[in-house]
């Protein structure tokens, strides 16, 4: 059985079971995190990687704020009108990237629909930031859909990031009760426009599985995906952050995934990380050297 059907308040299965890391550099990181007022999507968005990341000397930045102006039924990051840009955050996230030696920097943002530009100039800023201070530190950006504004998607890709992403997160028939206000289509034009616009950049995005899809849908999606121009590919188990998020639908079996990854590579993805617990961001660097 590929998946376990059911409601998520039930006990977890085996495989979706481990203890939290608290130890190695977690202090450190979030005491620094603290004193350069910064936030994580780690946080932010209760991901359960946390600690292992922390521990490791770790963290994915979330920029131009901790609010999104969406509302997505899966997302824990609140959703609220926000506040002005912080014009000093993209140096003290600089800061951060130097203080923690990381060779491989991600950098995310909630969604800021009230901007003209959807924050594209904050992102272009910090990307900026971190190169001045670290040359040698690879920049990988997840960014929002921009609201299909080609010239931020453009002014993005132009600071040449190592890495674009952009998730799609589920097929399109659950995008209304998943993704509300966000567009099936726009998101993959945003990876088409990254990919024409740099076609040496690698291209990346990803989904969660558990939310009521089907195999058949997620292969058509990988399908979809290359031929947007993905390069790069990350699949990972749906796990519901608070009983006012969407219920998880299924818990989809270990084998499931690896199933899934050996279609990806045979649909032509460059790197392909997919087992329950990988998110976005999970050990990028490694993705992004396949």
């Amino acid at each position: 059985m590929a998946y376990e059907h059911g409601s998520s308040a039930r006990r977890l299965p085996a495989w979706l079971r481990r203890p939290i890391a608290h130890g190695g550099e977690y202090v450190a990181v979030e005491g620094l995190l603290e004193e350069l007022h910064l936030s994580t999507v780690c946080r932010e968005a209760k991901c359960p990687n946390r600690g292992e990341c922390y521990a490791s000397g770790t963290a994915t930045f979330l920029i131009a704020g901790d609010v999104c102006t969406r509302g997505c039924t899966f997302c824990a990051v609140e959703s609220r009108s926000p506040l002005p840009l912080d014009k000093g955050e993209p140096a003290r996230v600089a800061e951060a990237v130097a203080r923690m030696g990381l060779r491989h920097a991600v950098i995310t943002m909630v969604t800021r629909d009230d901007l003209d530009d959807g924050a594209a100039a904050h992102v272009v800023a910090t990307i900026e930031a971190v190169r001045a201070a670290s040359p040698a530190t690879a920049v990988e950006v997840l960014v929002s859909d921009f609201a299909g504004e080609e010239r931020a998607i453009d002014a993005v890709v132009d600071a040449r990031p190592d890495v674009f992403n952009h998730n799609v997160e589920t097929v399109p028939r659950l995008y209304p009760s998943v993704r509300p206000g966000a567009d099936y289509g726009r998101s993959l034009g945003v990876l088409a426009r990254a990919h024409s616009r740099a076609s040496d950049m690698p291209v990346k995005s990803g989904m969660m599985l558990g939310l009521g899809e089907t195999h058949d849908e997620v292969v058509d999606v990988m399908r979809d995906l290359r031929e947007a121009g993905c390069d790069l590919l990350t699949l990972g188990q749906y796990l519901r952050p608070s009983a006012r998020h969407l219920p998880v639908a299924a818990f989809v079996e270990p084998d499931e995934f690896t199933a899934l990854a050996r279609e990806a590579r045979r649909l032509g993805f460059a790197g392909v990380a997919s087992a329950p617990f990988v998110r976005s961001s999970y050990h990028a660097a490694e993705l992004a050297e396949m």
